[in-house]
């Protein structure tokens, strides 16, 4: 059997990545709703929908600093309307309205009042001048352009009536929205609490950062990439550290970790070698039952070797990640990624992604499916194209210098340039 063969037939052995990112996914819940006061719901996901208490705007109001009028005292007299060019309007100015004024006022043929922007509009005006249309008289006031009628006015409920769906389910509370809420009259939301996230890197080669690497020595850069990664998805990230390859060390950290997390997610041990601690470790049978955690040889490249389960009396759920940092990079994007996103409930729980076009000719191990580090670019007149980053997807820099995951599936094992692939676009948050 030639090499090729065998490869083939060993990446036949290997659970296609939509299968097992289905089985995993199924088996989360979203944490369960919490009542928010509406200063702390940003970065959260709403857990129902929101429908509008009061309009927005509240009340008939002046939309720019100017004078309140009566648009039938101002026809004719504008170079605008039928009156000529050169011919102006005198009106009356009967007093002076802030955004703070309350008391209803009328105004009477002839007559107007000075307003901010922001302030109530007298009854039976429905025209604002703006400042720089007139003489900025006090007393009375030249106006020497005429608005059309509803210049200046913005109507009660205009932008969002009483009853309006302000947003559904599932969706990210963003600064922007918040203040549409805020307006809107409501002070608290039922939102999906942000999950707390425990980041664990294991291996007795394992030393902080602050040093350079040495023989028999590894700085661990995945818990710190990882926490990061974490934060960066909406999660509470909390970095343990390093826990070396001790089996009662291991499983007594992760028994203290359940009580503050929702997600714990691990790095390094998930192979078969010798030294890969934490997959022996977790997925031991004790009693007659399965371990833990269920570790599963998926068909993705980099980092085949994936674990899932859960730990504690809690049931807390735990991803189990490659210790190669570039297979710990990708590996979070395909799994711990979505798993926290489902936590949190938020919609979609992929990242977006866009069809471009390929500018290089590139090759794939076949039977696997990759995720490239690439850079990707809109298009003049429309579409994208991507570019491979040096490297492949083992690369630190490659990664750090990615906006974009190529997608590469299991049957390509030569991709043209020119060719049309599927790019994960890594600088949008969701």
């Amino acid at each position: 059997m030639t090499a090729t063969a065998d490869a083939e037939a060993a990446a036949n052995e290997l659970t296609p990545l939509a299968d097992y990112l289905g089985s995993v996914l199924r088996r989360l819940r979203a944490l369960p709703p919490l009542d928010l006061d509406l200063t702390q719901a940003y970065g959260n996901v709403l857990a129902e929908d929101v429908v509008a208490p009061h309009s927005f705007p509240a009340f008939d109001q002046a939309a720019v600093d100017g004078y309140a009028a009566r648009w039938e005292d101002l026809v004719g007299y504008g170079p605008v309307a039928s009156g000529g060019p050169g011919r102006t309007v005198r009106l009356n100015v009967v007093g002076d309205l802030g955004a703070a004024s309350w008391r209803p006022v009328r105004l009477t043929p002839g007559s107007c009042f000075s307003v901010a922007a922001g302030a109530p509009l007298p009854v039976a005006a429905d025209v604002v001048v703006p400042v720089e249309w007139t003489d900025q008289g006090m007393a009375a006031v030249e106006i020497f352009r005429t608005p059309k009628r509803g210049y200046g006015v913005r109507r009660t409920g205009e932008e969002l009536p009483a009853g309006t769906l302000l947003a559904r389910a599932g969706t990210y509370v963003s600064p922007a929205l918040v203040a549409v809420l805020a307006a809107t009259g409501i002070g608290h939301v039922v939102v999906r609490p942000s999950p707390r996230v425990v980041i664990v890197a294991t291996g007795d080669e394992l030393v902080d950062v602050g040093r350079g690497s040495q023989p028999g020595q590894v700085v661990d850069a995945n818990s710190h990439a990882l926490t990061a990664a974490a934060a960066e998805a909406g999660a509470l990230a909390y970095r343990v550290g390093i826990c070396d390859d001790d089996p009662e060390g291991l499983r007594g950290l992760l028994e203290d970790q359940t009580l503050r997390a929702d997600l714990i997610i691990t790095t390094g041990g998930t192979g078969t070698g010798p030294g890969d601690m934490v997959r022996r470790i977790l997925s031991r049978r004790e009693g007659g039952r399965a371990g833990p955690v269920t570790f599963t040889d998926v068909a993705l490249y980099p980092g085949t070797a994936l674990g899932f389960g859960t730990v504690g009396a809690e049931e807390v759920p735990v991803v189990c990640l490659p210790g190669e940092p570039g297979a710990a990079l990708v590996g979070f994007e395909v799994l711990a990624r979505p798993a926290i996103n489902l936590l949190a409930g938020a919609e979609p729980v992929f990242r977006p992604s866009v069809r471009a076009h390929l500018l290089q000719t590139i090759t794939s191990p076949g039977g696997l499916r990759e995720f490239r580090p690439a850079h990707v670019a809109e298009r003049r007149g429309g579409g994208y194209t991507v570019q491979p980053l040096p490297g492949g997807p083992f690369t630190l820099s490659g990664l750090a210098e990615a906006n974009g995951l190529m997608v590469l599936g299991e049957r390509v094992t030569t991709a043209a340039a020119g060719s049309t692939v599927d790019v994960l676009l890594l600088d949008r948050r969701r």
